[in-house]
């Protein structure tokens, strides 16, 4: 069958969907972690219970997280709206009101969606979507990832077809033209990386897709192939026609059970219709296509670990030169990129190079994709042209931080990133600003802090992650890590020294440059800017022997407040884990400070009409008035 029979009958069925009543609903991981299973069950036997012919489909993620379970019902000639926090009891009021009559229960409605767009198959009336501009993310959410004719009819596999009728020559030129950067974190320029492997002597040659996620609050791939898996293997296809491979791997994390299968229904359907395998489209050129199961280790992210990993060896970086592109899998040259810079290839290749490099700035080109995590209202994913600044993602598209609290800093470029304060909250996002201010765009992982968070104790948390998952080759991610993390214990703990800050500078600093891969060479920079921009912290943990957020245990104390303790209640007495609080029945309550483990359940189960519970600097450390009220 050609491809034009295969789009046509793509289309017809996809037509046919459109003009009936049907049901999306988000069973990814976040829907499915928030209850999907349970509401797809529940939507399914309502329909059937009241004989109502609707189309319930299994669909990815459209980034809308904090809204999960999301369900989407489309009428036709009527607006498609979108519900959300769908639980297994709201469905009969949805059947009822929406489907079977014109009540669209605004109550649970999240915003509508209408067809159109250009680059989308919907102009979202959601204002979140209003900032965005979706490529990558252009059908997650809205097609089945297990149903490839619904990719095929929303424009898939065309620019393959487009691609096997250019020279291998024809098509890396358009990526280089594009300016598409590696989106896996290091930003290297895509086309320059496949011009390099494309002249590299050696055969075979190899694809590799690195879908190994480990970052903390990062989940952008993984969403990526739970909801869109076609897209990445149509990029990885054209990819091997480029270079002239015939074997491609993906290497996903274990942990991603529903990704690797749904990626593995991509790949067989895709076979099956003759996208992969012998003879593609007919065209004489064969591409194969196997996942490989990583083992967790966040040091499988770094390009060599990987593809030790993927031969059977101990996932642990090396030295380079050779880079893979001259000596990759097996001594072979080796094409590795990430799983949003193959998504955005036959975008590349459909639209055209210079379609693509209208987007972003100077050096930035495209749209990024970035998780939003942490203190944050709308925790999700977002895709943003390069450029977009820091308070446009956070504010418009996040809806700023919970509880109107201040915002403090955000983490962006996983654990080795920067950690950037209020005063940048308007620098553009691309790669040069981030790294001129300290931070890098990493692979898009964006953690949000508030006035809530100790800049100090965020820092060795960040070190602690990276200084576990170091592999222990070189010795400055080995101990040099380890040195720089005892000294930041020893800070949050009130044992630091002011000349530790220096020493804390000069280690980072000689990590930086004396580890062999990327995971040492950036595990310094949540130290170095959290120094750079939240100095006094550091200053006042250590002179003052005080944290400023009120997060370091050591640091802090809890009181009961005398006038405002109620002598009746005994809430606190009853849930103290270590029997820390003094007082029966009609007496004030008192926490004795050697017992008290500083975990926080007084203040959490203080009733809020007595608010008698504060958690302070200790007492030694207070200005006189407050220790009156304390004592």
């Amino acid at each position: 069958m050609t491809f034009q029979e295969l789009q046509n009958r793509a289309k017809s069925e996809w037509e046919t969907l459109q003009n009936s009543t049907h049901i999306l609903i988000d069973t990814a991981t976040c829907g499915r972690a928030a209850g999907a299973l349970a509401t797809l069950e529940a939507l399914e036997k309502e329909l059937s219970r009241r004989n109502i012919e609707a189309k319930v489909i299994q669909v990815g993620c459209m980034g809308l997280c904090y809204a999960e379970p999301l369900v989407t019902i489309s009428k036709p000639d009527s607006f498609r709206i979108v519900y959300h926090n769908v639980t297994p009891e709201l469905v009969p009021r949805l059947i009822e009101g929406y489907i079977m009559s014109d009540d669209p229960c605004l109550e649970l409605a999240l915003g509508t969606l209408e067809g159109g767009e250009e680059e989308a198959p919907y102009i979202p009336e959601l204002t979140r979507f209003e900032h965005e501009l979706r490529l990558v993310l252009r059908r997650c959410g809205y097609i089945d990832p297990a149903n490839i004719n619904h990719y095929i009819a929303n424009g898939g596999y065309a620019a393959l077809e487009k691609a096997l009728r250019m020279r291998p020559e024809e098509i890396i030129e358009e990526v280089r033209k594009s300016g598409l950067r590696g989106r896996g974190g290091a930003g290297f320029p895509t086309g320059r990386k496949w011009e390099l492997c494309h002249n590299a002597k050696g055969k075979p040659k190899y694809v590799v897709c690195n879908a190994d996620e480990g970052d903390p609050g990062a989940f952008m791939d993984r969403v990526v192939l739970e909801s869109d898996p076609q897209q990445v293997i149509e990029g990885m296809i054209i990819a091997g026609y480029a270079i002239s491979a015939k074997q491609g791997y993906i290497y996903v994390r274990a942990e991603y059970p529903l990704a690797i299968e749904r990626v593995q229904t991509a790949l067989n359907q895709a076979e099956e219709m003759g996208f992969l395998g012998d003879s593609i489209l007919g065209s004489g050129f064969s591409f194969h296509i196997e996942i490989a199961k990583g083992a967790g280790a966040f040091v499988s992210g770094e390009e060599t670990a990987l593809m030790a990993a993927i031969e059977g060896k101990m996932s642990t970086p090396r030295p380079r030169p050779p880079y893979p592109a001259q000596a990759g899998l097996w001594g072979k040259p080796t094409l590795l990129n990430n799983v949003k810079t193959f998504a955005n290839i036959p975008l590349i290749i459909e639209r055209g190079a210079d379609w693509f490099s209208s987007i972003g700035t100077e050096g930035s080109k495209g749209t990024a994709v970035f998780t939003l995590a942490g203190k944050i209202n709308n925790a999700g994913l977002a895709e943003v042209p390069m450029g977009t600044t820091l308070r446009e993602l956070i504010y418009d598209i996040g809806s700023g931080i919970p509880k109107d609290k201040a915002f403090k800093a955000v983490q962006i470029g996983g654990p080795s990133g920067g950690c950037l304060p209020a005063s940048l909250l308007d620098i553009p996002i691309d790669y040069d600003s981030l790294r001129e201010a300290g931070s890098m765009m990493g692979s898009g992982g964006m953690i949000v802090m508030d006035e809530d968070n100790c800049m100090v104790d965020a820092a060795r948390f960040f070190l602690d992650f990276t200084t576990r998952e170091s592999c222990g080759k070189c010795t400055m991610g080995r101990l040099g890590t380890l040195q720089m993390h005892e000294i930041l214990e020893d800070i949050v703990a009130g044992k630091g020294k002011i000349k530790d800050l220096d020493l804390l500078v000069e280690l980072a600093e000689d990590v930086k440059a004396g580890s062999l891969c990327g995971l040492g060479r950036t595990a310094p920079n949540p130290v170095l800017t959290t120094m750079r921009y939240f100095r006094d912290e550091y200053k006042a943990h250590i002179l003052e022997k005080r944290c400023p957020a009120l997060v370091c245990s050591e640091l802090i104390a809890y009181y009961i407040l005398p006038d405002k303790c109620d002598r009746g209640c005994e809430h606190c007495v009853l849930t103290c884990p270590t029997e820390a609080i003094k007082g029966g029945k009609g007496e004030i309550k008192v926490i004795d400070q050697e017992k008290c483990s500083k975990c926080g359940t007084c203040l959490e189960v203080c009733p809020p009409e007595y608010n008698a519970v504060v958690k302070l600097s200790p007492i030694s450390l207070l200005p006189s008035k407050e220790k009156d009220k304390v004592k």
